[in-house]
């Protein structure tokens, strides 16, 4: 009756307060109603009826005045005062691009000092330059394994757990990862026992080898699972120092042993290398969860949920590292006449290409961490500066920048791509060392690097558009860009090298790698055109 009485006595302004008044109790009851009908039965759970809103404002029933109430707060969308955007001083913007591009540059650090290594060492920590044909068949499948198996699982571990993580959730983090660690370890043994099973009805390698092939592949996936949780909780440079030292180890135990017993030396140090890691990998938990505020455990939602909301991303780091790795299991496996003692075979020619050509990846993926850093921050900001009939305008102006940014990616990854091949065909012909000379000498392997740069140029830019596409929430539009250049690559890769020879098996990774770079840039562009929506769905 509060309201009646006020409209009476105060006329039009009073029943505009009346009308404003309404309208605020109504949000308090439902702060996002979808439709005015909506406005209508919570009008009615209110008190409301058709005779009370006639004698307060004069409408002819409830929808009327739910009507009036909706369009009210339609305004009230539209014209709601910009909140004050923090601005940042030139010198923290130059800090926080360089902060960011320097956590893309160290993640791929651990690449190119395994590759230095073998420039001046001739060995790594997994890989040395004398090998035999059938040792570097063992090590290279237990590698590609390694990759394969646990991909899905460092993707999961890296979304899941940075999304505690950022919110200083550390307990949650640390239950996700352990959970995910262990799922990996459970799917790593039991690929160990169906190798084991298949070899013995059909043999691929020798047990010997086999034996080989697990070990580095079971030590392995224990370093990738670690270097994941490390990454999400910034502490790249602490791996790099582990690859470091573990290539020490490698260095002292053959000064010791010599050079023909290598693999126990790689394996002693793999070991060594792993155990630690996951020791760190607690460690730093245990220092990150006394960080964090006290008191907030939130409980984790159920795992069957957990692996349901975390499998698209899973689906996507498999399908990756399979896109990266089957050019090359398309080489090894091409029948070879000379000699081919097992069904797969390791091409050092081709291989050493493709490890060479990796390098181009590093600078770019420095640069797409700034990319994606600004780009979100741009976004953050814009929803604050546009009103809300303005989406479209904003949707534009997100178009146009990721073509400048894209342009930008691209033309560093192209000239990161021939600084790669002068650097490298300067070191492998004029400084006085023998490793890695075949680059240019031989003709396979360099027909290799030079296709293999072209083809991780479109990775670079491939790799920018999907890290975008996970920013914004949509990991299977970034699925549907993977699987696609997967499997071009597979087909264009096995017919190739099956028609011309095992070196054309790159025209594969190409193909995949240019469809990539294509599908993810469509992708991106969809997802911008319509913006709003998509920043709406993920909020």
């Amino acid at each position: 009756m509060a309201v009646i009485q006020s409209v009476v006595a105060g006329g039009v302004d009073a029943k505009e307060q009346a009308l404003a008044g309404l309208l605020d109790a109504v949000l308090e009851r439902h702060l996002q109603p979808e439709d005015q009908f909506e406005v209508a039965a919570l009008l009615e759970s209110m008190g409301w009826n058709d005779q009370r809103a006639a004698e307060a404002f004069g409408v002819e029933d409830v929808f009327e005045l739910a009507a009036i109430l909706w369009q009210r707060m339609q305004q009230r969308i539209s014209f709601t005062p910009f909140s004050k955007v923090r601005s940042y001083t030139f010198f923290e913007m130059v800090k926080e691009l360089m902060r960011n591009f320097l956590r893309g540059v160290i993640f791929a650090l651990p690449m190119a000092l395994s590759i230095l290594s073998m420039l001046t060492l001739r060995f790594s920590l997994w890989s040395y330059e004398n090998l035999s044909v059938e040792l570097a068949t063992s090590i290279g499948v237990g590698t590609i394994l390694s990759f394969i198996t646990v991909g899905g699982f460092t993707q999961a571990i890296a979304r899941r757990g940075f999304f505690y993580v950022i919110q200083g959730y550390y307990q949650m983090a640390r239950r996700v990862t352990f959970y995910l660690i262990t799922l990996g370890f459970v799917v790593c043994l039991i690929v160990c026992g169906l190798l084991y099973v298949i070899n013995s009805f059909i043999q691929v390698l020798p047990y010997d080898l086999l034996t080989v092939a697990i070990l580095y592949f079971f030590f392995l996936n224990a370093i990738w699972l670690s270097v994941t949780v490390m990454y999400i909780l910034k502490k790249e440079l602490v791996f790099t120092g582990l690859i470091l030292a573990g290539i020490g180890i490698v260095y002292l135990i053959i000064q010791i042993i010599g050079e023909k017993n290598i693999i126990v030396a790689q394996l002693i140090a793999l070991l060594v290398v792993s155990v630690i890691s996951m020791a760190l990998v607690v460690y730093f938990f245990k220092k990150a969860e006394q960080k964090g505020e006290r008191g907030i455990a939130p409980k984790l939602p159920k795992m069957s949920v957990l692996l349901y909301s975390t499998m698209p991303y899973f689906v996507y780091g498999f399908l990756y590292f399979a896109f990266l790795y089957v050019d090359r299991i398309m080489a090894w496996t091409t029948y070879n006449p000379g000699y081919m003692p097992f069904y797969i075979l390791f091409r050092g020619y081709y291989e050493l290409g493709l490890d060479f050509a990796l390098l181009v990846l590093i600078i770019p993926m420095g640069v797409s961490e700034v990319v994606l850093s600004k780009l979100m921050q741009d976004i953050q900001t814009s929803q604050k500066a546009y009103w809300g009939h303005e989406a479209d305008k904003m949707n534009q102006f997100f178009v146009l920048q990721y073509w400048k940014r894209i342009g930008a990616v691209a033309g560093i990854s192209g000239l990161s791509a021939i600084l790669i091949y002068f650097i490298t065909r300067y070191i492998t012909t004029e400084l006085p060392s023998n490793a890695g000379r075949i680059l240019i000498t031989d003709p396979i392997t360099q027909s290799v690097f030079f296709w293999a740069l072209i083809a991780y140029v479109f990775v670079a830019i491939a790799l920018m558009n999907t890290v975008v596409l996970f920013a914004l929430s949509q990991p299977m539009r970034a699925i549907q860009c993977v699987f696609p250049a997967m499997a071009l690559n597979l087909v264009v890769g096995f017919v190739c090298s099956r028609w011309w020879g095992y070196e054309y098996a790159v025209i594969g990774l190409l193909a995949g790698s240019l469809a990539f770079m294509i599908i993810s840039a469509r992708n991106v562009l969809q997802v911008l055109r319509k913006l709003d929506y998509y920043l709406y769905a993920a909020s």
